[in-house]
């Protein structure tokens, strides 16, 4: 038997610090499940070039839980290791056996396939692990098979064992204060997490099965007694359908994916993209569109970023820009190391190159379902449009793109291009400034009456209801010369879309600052700006408005935009219709009779906007009671 110490030297501790000292101890058994694959996959190059001519046997790998004897051993049947490998890629820690395997076999087949720094992640054990010991057995002919053991210290034995079988097994007495690791269920969600789609079978105990009992044993009827045995599970999918052609693949199993990605998701997404890249970098992956609600916060971090099937993390904001993290899938790449720090994958060229090719694959895919079903692309438009407006507001290339394939959606159920609009709607809709003016709204119901209005003067109204919107339209605004969106509540129709033409009033200046002194008595001042307008007569005879500026600020406040919190109080226009016969009609009353009226006037326009409410609400419904003959 040998004894000795590890090697750790001082100028290679540092890639050791830096990449295992895990703050979720649960990563170690990714590292070593890793490595056991990596010797698997190690064995099928050597096999397929002829360096390895024995027979493969079953490539799988096992994770084997004793909660009696407290311990936790990943066996695999790969390449194994002599007495002077583990000497060169356990004792000295700097060796990284896989980075040496690629340069030997680099340019033949399959040399791509290794996963990571063999030697390196094995030492994540130590985070649960009280001692550990290694027994494997080399695929060399005639090879001797060896036992290493460490306590956690940089002192080790290392002796010949008797071992039948070739591969490695990794054993680890778990320490007191990680028992949560001998759980059968903690074991299958880390498995579950971050295993389920490495390319060599992984079992794991759970499932039971029933046998006859070996010694023929019969039970009290006189038939042979039935045991039960644990009989491992496969726990992951080999071939996910990220790895395969396109080609090859079909919608159904596009969908299951899906489902296996997702198994509490009841919806089905909008459409996929396949990423298949080998140059300049290796990507694959398979992004999906799910309908995207209100609230864009609860569509994050479902995006899983994979290195060669292992999985590394669900949170990708340093991989693709932040508007797609509100898409689902996958996104594997070898070119990203396993263990990696924010700030490298920020600065990394590769990185950068991964999330500005996705960035052209996603605008590429929109613009190509645009132009081939025109129909069926603005069927998914309402489901689409968080996610384009995002992109739009953060990426100028990806805005630049979306211009073509970015709708706006008319009351009548029409979807227009932002060209096809604004040439619909400029005949009728340009102020006298020269400026075309797209009215909308943000709620056909809630805008009926507005609605109508602007429908009766041969006027065309917008739906526009995303949460997005108030920064989205501004862009555009600042894009596009000469247009201008005013929601349909925010204005006056002859001040929404002001002619030259003046409409006289039918009030003295007299009669109309008596009448304001009567109605700022009945609303509160300080949310409330009365003034008065010469309108149509078929206008209604007092509107409630808001500026659409304040009012934008106020949405954008809402989503936490531009640092506004609290800077636009609730703040309304009462705007009464100088020519509405109501309100002529007014002067023509005794003072009592005028204030109920008024009253009764400015109730209505509350109430149709839904700013009614409680006892204000209760006094004006029996007040109308009353009125009934």
């Amino acid at each position: 038997m040998k004894t000795g110490q590890i090697n750790v030297q001082t100028e290679n501790i540092f890639p050791i610090i830096k990449k295992f000292l895990y703050s979720d101890h649960e990563i170690f058994l990714r590292e070593l499940v890793s490595n056991a694959v990596d010797a698997s996959q190690k064995l099928k190059v050597l096999a397929s070039n002829g360096e390895f001519k024995g027979e493969l046997g079953d490539l799988k790998v096992e994770v084997i839980l004793d909660s009696v004897e407290k311990t936790l051993t990943i066996r695999d049947h790969g390449i194994g290791m002599n007495a002077e490998e583990i000497d060169k890629y356990i004792n000295q820690i700097a060796f990284s056996g896989a980075e040496e395997f690629v340069q030997q076999y680099k340019g033949k087949e399959g040399a791509e396939q290794i996963i990571g720094h063999f030697g390196l992640g094995f030492y994540s054990a130590f985070m649960v692990a009280e001692k550990v010991q290694i027994k494997t057995l080399a695929r060399h002919e005639g090879a001797q098979a060896v036992q290493w053991e460490s306590n956690g210290s940089t002192e080790y034995t290392l002796q010949e064992i008797e071992k039948a079988e070739r591969g490695t097994d990794i054993i680890l007495w778990i320490t007191e204060d990680a028992q949560e690791f001998l759980e059968k269920s903690r074991i299958s969600d880390i498995l579950n997490k971050y295993c389920k789609f490495l390319p060599i079978p992984i079992f794991f105990g759970n499932k039971t099965e029933y046998i006859d009992a070996p010694d023929g044993e019969k039970d009290e009827n006189g038939k042979v007694k039935r045991i039960a045995i644990e009989v491992p599970n496969q726990i992951n999918n080999t071939s996910p359908a990220w790895t395969k052609a396109p080609a090859d693949l079909k919608d159904e199993d596009y969908a299951e994916f899906y489902r296996d990605l997702y198994p509490m998701s009841f919806e089905t997404p909008l459409f996929h993209i396949h990423l298949n890249v080998d140059y300049p970098f290796n990507l694959t992956g398979i992004l999906y569109f799910p309908k995207i609600k209100e609230n864009v916060e609860v569509q994050r971090n479902k995006i899983n970023l994979y290195s060669n099937q292992v999985f590394i993390t669900d949170s990708v904001a340093e991989i693709v820009p932040e508007y797609l993290t509100l898409l689902h899938g996958v996104i594997d790449s070898p070119d990203i190391p396993l263990n990696v720090s924010r700030s490298y994958l920020q600065s990394d060229s590769n990185v950068k190159k991964i999330s500005t090719h996705i960035t052209k694959k996603v605008a590429d895919k929109l613009a190509e379902m645009f132009k081939k079903d025109r129909k069926d692309f603005e069927s998914k438009w309402d489901d689409l449009q968080v996610f384009v407006q995002y992109g739009s507001l953060s990426d100028e290339k990806f805005a630049e793109k979306a211009k073509g394939f970015s709708l706006l959606k008319s009351i009548d159920g029409n979807y227009y291009t932002l060209e096809e609009y604004k040439e619909k709607v400029k005949t009728l809709q340009t102020n006298k400034d020269g400026k075309t003016v797209f009215l909308y709204a943000n709620d056909e119901e809630s805008h009926y009456s507005f609605n109508k209005k602007a429908m009766d003067r041969g006027y065309d109204v917008l739906i526009l209801d995303g949460p997005l919107i108030p920064h989205w339209i501004g862009k555009l605004e600042l894009s596009e010369e000469n247009i201008a969106f005013s929601r349909i509540d925010s204005d006056t129709l002859d001040k929404l879309i002001q002619k030259s033409e003046e409409i006289p009033s039918k009030l003295s200046k007299e009669d109309e600052e008596k009448l304001k002194l009567a109605f700022e008595g009945i609303v509160a001042k300080d949310k409330f700006h009365v003034k008065f307008e010469s309108m149509s007569e078929d206008e209604s005879p007092i509107i409630i408005t808001q500026p659409e500026f304040i009012r934008r600020m106020m949405e954008q406040q809402k989503l936490g935009g531009n640092g506004f919190y609290g800077a636009f109080p609730e703040n309304y226009n009462l705007v009464v219709n100088a020519n509405h016969e109501k309100v002529v009609g007014l002067m023509t009353k005794d003072e009592e009779i005028r204030n109920q009226s008024i009253k009764q006037l400015t109730d209505l326009a509350l109430l149709s906007q839904g700013m009614l409410r409680g006892e204000a609400l209760n006094n004006f419904i029996e007040r109308t009671i009353e009125q009934v003959v």
